[in-house]
């Protein structure tokens, strides 16, 4: 199988990187300064066992490579605002022999949040999740860290309507050989949905700073608590907090020190979007649809989304005020 990442920022670097490093075809789909400064310095991708540089072919859309191959994978590790202009331009492509990549090949939803994986069914007749548990960072063009150990990350990986397939059990196999722990699991989103709940807290981060402070894990907890209001007012299963501390802990811990997560990082690029809409967003629709209150997610998304649209600096906030914004909103719906 040749890999397609689609989208080598954090996430889909680490992945296509220690792909390659195990002896896979890799391909990296990316834009701007990115694409160029891959094209130009390769891939420097920085784990555990030290830095690498990666010279991978890079590409900024399908055309590019003209035919895609029917053992392609696609690897979707876009930011899922940036999803369906992805899968739209990916899953149009020709694959060698007729067919689209839409119609013929298989692509693994790598994101954070759980509608990536509608957006893909909708479009892909062989669509997987991928539950992402992968400490990593991208704040420069063709610079990408991932210093978990003894695993670089942990990724659960299933069919998105549910189930698992012999596909899925090949890909996790080369992933497995590439430094990952790579569970093939009939509910991958129930994994999903748990790791929803873990990433409320991104907008607390990105706006207040990713430095500890018990005023920041009230506030995350309480976004948290909502969270698990909606999802079970939806009737939505998850895994377990002590399910997944036991599937996690201990297996891609880096070093303890502050480190941005992937909210922060996207303010940190200046991006001009960031993905709260699809986090804390999620449980604001989820609560408007089955009538649970989401004051405080409400509240951290639209601050996450203020910082994006105007350029503001992550961190510029401090946790006494958006704690004051979320109190406030609390009490109107009291």
């Amino acid at each position: 199988m040749r890999y397609i990442i689609i989208g080598a920022g954090a996430i889909g670097a680490t992945i296509g990187g220690r792909l390659a490093e195990a002896g896979n075809e890799v391909v990296l789909a990316a834009r701007g300064t990115h694409a160029r400064a891959l094209r130009e310095n390769g891939l420097r991708l920085t784990t555990a066992d030290g830095t690498r540089v990666h010279r991978l072919p890079v590409v900024e859309g399908p055309a590019e490579l003209g035919e895609l191959r029917p053992d392609d994978v696609l690897l979707l590790a876009v930011k899922t605002q940036d999803a369906i202009a992805a899968l739209d331009l990916w899953g149009a492509a020709e694959v060698a022999g007729g067919g689209t990549a839409a119609q013929r090949l298989p692509v693994l939803c790598a994101q954070n949040g759980v509608e990536s994986q509608r957006l893909a069914l909708r479009r892909f007749a062989r669509a997987y999740g991928v539950c992402v548990w992968l400490p990593a960072t991208f704040l420069e063009p063709g610079v990408v860290s991932a210093l978990g150990a003894p695993r670089t990350g942990i990724l659960h990986i299933g069919l998105a309507a549910g189930g698992a397939d012999a596909r899925a059990r090949r890909i996790a196999a080369d992933l497995e050989e590439a430094g990952f722990d790579a569970p093939v699991v009939e509910d991958v989103m129930r994994w999903k949905y748990a790791k929803l709940l873990g990433n409320l807290g991104n907008a607390v981060q990105a706006t207040t700073g990713p430095e500890p402070h018990p005023a920041k894990a009230e506030l995350f907890l309480r976004a948290r608590r909502e969270g698990a209001a909606v999802l079970a007012a939806a009737g939505i299963a998850y895994v377990s907090e002590a399910d997944g501390a036991a599937a996690w802990d201990g297996r891609a811990v880096q070093p303890a020190v502050p480190r941005g997560g992937s909210s922060w990082q996207s303010l940190h690029r200046r991006t001009g979007s960031i993905e709260a809409d699809y986090l804390n967003g999620e449980v604001c629709l989820l609560g408007r649809l089955h009538g649970v209150p989401t004051p405080v997610n409400e509240v951290l998304q639209h601050a996450a989304n203020i910082f994006a649209r105007e350029g503001i600096a992550p961190g510029s906030m401090s946790i006494a005020d958006l704690t004051a914004l979320a109190d406030e909103a609390e009490s109107r719906h009291r």
